[in-house]
């Protein structure tokens, strides 16, 4: 069984990190763009960033970190947003149409409409090696909604996906994951 769950500990939170650079070092030898402006596995080993892990018999398979209705700039109303997701490559599509599924109810139980996420995009979305990428996503539920620039104030997919109410996901994904904070909460703690 598969379980999404918040990363509390320093060693799920460093095992996180390295996930992530094995995950860049691989994009960068395939010559696919990852993250310029941020230290991406900084981010994970940080608590207040709020990572989640996608887990199956002890083994970390993707890590992700968590907003609940963040200022994106674009997509309107509030959204469980999917910050810098990264997966090991060997199970990226499996993986993927898990995170899509378990997403997706999670942000129903949240009453949020919709889960949003970035894809790096240095190349117009109909290039390849993005298009692929992004037909793969399609076909998983997810809708481009265009280009333009993202968190880290780089060029990316933006992309959307419809909550939905899944109740026999939890036999297949179980979640532990906490409640992410919303950008509303994050304000009033700074």
């Amino acid at each position: 069984m598969y379980e999404m769950r918040s990363l509390r500990t320093d060693a799920e939170r460093a095992e996180a990190a390295a996930l992530v650079q094995d995950r860049q070092r691989w994009l960068t030898l395939r010559g696919l763009p990852v993250p310029a402006r941020v230290d991406v596995p900084a981010l994970f080993r940080d608590p207040q960033a709020e990572p989640a892990g996608l887990i199956e018999d002890g083994r970390l398979l993707a890590c992700m970190i968590l907003q609940r209705e963040p200022d994106l700039g674009w997509g309107g109303g509030p959204c469980l947003f999917l910050g810098h997701v990264h997966t090991l490559p060997v199970r990226s599509d499996d993986t993927t149409r898990l995170i899509t599924l378990w997403a997706s109810d999670f942000a129903a139980r949240l009453d949020l409409p919709h889960v949003r996420a970035e894809a790096l995009a240095r190349h117009p979305l109909e290039a390849d090696p993005i298009a692929r990428f992004l037909d793969r996503l399609t076909y998983m539920g997810w809708d481009v909604n265009g280009a333009g620039d993202g968190q880290t104030g780089e060029r990316v997919a933006r992309l959307e996906l419809a909550a939905e109410h899944r109740p026999g996901l939890g036999a297949l994904v179980g979640c532990r994951v906490h409640e992410p904070r919303s950008a509303v909460d994050e304000r009033s703690i700074a």
